[in-house]
């Protein structure tokens, strides 16, 4: 059993919660009686590369990453560098999130705010929506079936949250692209043996078309990355383990988005 079979397995438990009737029912309602949700699809397009800043305490392949940060803090000094919006973790089991991170977090700052999650079930759509968050995060290769990835974006997008549907290979791509996602992410690190190859990112970013947003997620962690992200056409990168175990991350993001964008065709 791969990493991600065991963190989707945990989930499908742990779903199963939100299907009380007195628990769904509230979480629909809660979404759909939500304020706006803040642009942040929108906040990745311009002629600089976009910081996605993520925060997380730990990691599967990395263990412990910064078991003591605080989403607040953390959210403000990540503003102060330019970051375009945030990534929050909000699994508990595997990455030491909570929800209640994302929303102190969205607090903090006017940044627009990621849920990043393992999202299988609408009903976790609903959820994520009634909770404040401003976009979702769909990974292909969590949701095998094409017509359940399909109604999963569809759902987000009715309920006014953007939706980074995040890919590993070519095939991935095509299948986000498939479902018709604005925002598609590429992921450079290998779900098998969490091995990171930036190589990956550049030979795929051809594919996303440049009406779409394209993010280059995972192995970014200097300025230099971050120029090979932006030369390769990628509009925003999104970085966690280096920024939360950074002694500034506000220089840090400062520094990862001063590169100009290389336009796609």
């Amino acid at each position: 059993m791969s990493v991600l079979d065991e963190i989707l397995a945990t989930k499908r438990d742990e779903v199963t919660v939100l299907h009380r009737p007195q628990t769904r029912d509230l979480l629909r309602r809660t979404a759909l009686d939500a304020p706006p949700p803040r642009d942040f699809g929108g906040a990745l397009r311009g002629a600089s590369l976009a910081v996605i800043a993520e925060f997380k305490r730990r990691s599967p392949s990395k263990g412990e990453l910064a078991p003591d940060l605080e989403p607040g803090p953390t959210a403000k000094a990540y503003a102060a560098g330019g970051a375009a919006a945030m990534s929050v973790l909000t699994d508990a089991e595997y990455f030491g999130g909570a929800i209640a991170d994302l929303q102190a977090a969205k607090e903090s700052t006017d940044l627009p705010v990621l849920r990043k999650d393992f999202t299988i079930e609408e009903i976790q759509v609903y959820e994520t929506r009634a909770v404040g968050a401003d976009a979702i995060l769909l990974i292909v290769a969590a949701i095998p079936d094409d017509s359940v990835l399909a109604d999963l974006h569809a759902l987000a997008v009715d309920l006014g949250l953007s939706v980074l549907v995040e890919a590993h290979d070519a095939a991935e791509v095509e299948r986000a692209l498939a479902v018709g996602a604005l925002i598609v992410g590429v992921n450079s690190r290998n779900l098998g043996d969490f091995s990171e190859d930036l190589g990956i990112g550049e030979s795929l970013s051809s594919m996303i078309p440049a009406s779409v947003v394209a993010v280059a997620e995972s192995a970014v962690r200097s300025a230099s990355d971050a120029q090979r992200m932006a030369n390769a056409g990628f509009d925003a990168v999104l970085v966690g383990e280096t920024l939360v175990r950074a002694d500034d991350p506000t220089a840090l993001v400062r520094e990862l988005s001063a590169p100009t964008v290389r336009e796609r065709r």
